[in-house]
């Protein structure tokens, strides 16, 4: 049976009429800029990293852990989300802020991008994407209109436009097509987004690694006049130097005065250098991901807590750290646990991870403040060039 919409579900209850959606650049330093995103539920900090909360939550830490960490705002999966539990149903129970008790912004992507890498069955046309659920094998429509109704249902705070994103190399028509496509797309959610005070509609701009098109796609975003805008479409298998001349040549055609979100990016070197590039907002399952597999950022670069040479070590992760996971474990504990598969060892590494990359955040946000990025930059690249602690 095809599933799109329904409309006899009513949205989620909230106050969001009581403000508006603002964005506030306070300094620069280079192309690198802090700023405020105003809500009526809360303040987003910028440069900010948004935790990824695919079904509802962000695997293995609890909300309040989350937001102590400095965390502003989460990231919420539509496709998984529409799947299970079901849109209709978030809302019938509230909200997805009142599910996941998380009172604070929540962003919502399109659910575009799963469709197009989780779907082993879909079609795409004009229309939208028709496609086969990996759960259960159910038939779903994912419409431009069907993705804002169901981030409406899901009660998001911003909300993004659906787009095709192709996965790189590919040749430059199948680049151009899917790009001009999402145009189209962007201008339909628009009219489906209409007036929602509160919340706000971000275009996605397309194009590849081609620097006319993206220049091509991000004109014709702008011309719309949305409350923000992402870059899509990078870290899906280009080099990274190749994503950084991508942004560079896309930047000088993004507003000066609405935020600017790089999605699904990505390790704490590309945070840094995308930010110097005019980056306001990132999201990224890795430091999660890394956690549960690990793996730990830290000041001192990436640490493999399975590696042997930890098996012994009483000393923790991080003594320096303000993050109790980083400070107060050691890490022959940390390893025992990865390597018996414990379900602590995968949270503690999970918390140390995020507690980093807010960490970052926060640092980057300072410097700019001072307008002292470039030092910032290079001071942490420094540190992480240094290595670990010598073993024991």
């Amino acid at each position: 049976m095809l599933s799109s919409s329904s409309h006899e579900t009513t949205l989620p209850m909230n106050d969001l009429s009581t403000g508006t959606f603002s964005f506030s650049l306070l300094k620069t330093s280079g192309l690198a800029r802090t700023g405020e995103i105003r809500m009526p539920r809360g303040v987003i900090r910028t440069p900010a990293f948004m935790p990824v909360g695919t079904a509802g939550t962000v695997k293995g830490m609890y909300p309040d852990q989350v937001k102590a960490l400095g965390a502003d705002v989460l990231l919420g999966n539509t496709y998984h989300l529409m799947l299970r539990p079901g849109a209709e149903r978030v809302a019938r129970l509230g909200g997805l802020h009142t599910m996941m008790n998380w009172p604070y912004p929540i962003l919502t992507d399109s659910g575009g991008f799963q469709v197009m890498s989780l779907s082993s069955l879909r079609k795409l046309d004009e229309q939208g994407v028709t496609f086969q659920s990996h759960i259960d094998g159910s038939t779903h429509l994912m419409s431009p209109e069907r993705s804002i109704e169901i981030q409406l249902l899901l009660d998001s705070d911003i909300i993004m436009q659906l787009d095709e994103c192709v996965s790189l190399p590919a040749p430059r028509e199948s680049v151009e097509r899917a790009m001009q496509l999402s145009i189209r797309w962007a201008e339909r959610c628009k009219t489906a987004f209409g007036v929602q005070p509160g919340r706000a509609l971000f275009g996605i701009v397309q194009g590849g690694t081609d620097e006319a098109l993206r220049r091509q796609s991000a004109e014709a975003l702008v011309g719309l006049d949305l409350p923000g805008y992402a870059i899509g479409g990078l870290a899906v298998g280009e080099p990274q130097a190749e994503m950084l001349r991508t942004i560079e040549a896309t930047e000088p055609f993004l507003p000066k005065d609405k935020p600017r979100y790089l999605m699904g990016v990505g390790t704490p070197d590309d945070l840094l250098q995308c930010i110097a590039r005019g980056i306001d907002m990132f999201d990224c399952v890795m430091p999660t991901r890394a956690g549960r597999h690990g793996t730990a950022f830290t000041r001192f670069g990436k640490i493999n807590i399975r590696n042997a040479r930890h098996a012994e070590d009483t000393r923790p992760i991080d003594a320096e750290a303000v993050c109790p996971a980083s400070r107060d474990y050691s890490r022959a504990y940390l390893h025992h646990l990865i390597r018996a598969d414990e379900m602590l060892g995968q949270m503690l590494l999970t918390w140390n991870n995020l507690a980093y990359y807010q960490t970052l955040m926060a640092g980057a946000r300072k410097a700019i403040a001072e307008n002292t990025y470039a030092d910032y930059m290079a001071e942490v690249r420094d540190n992480w060039a240094k290595g670990d602690l010598d073993p024991l």
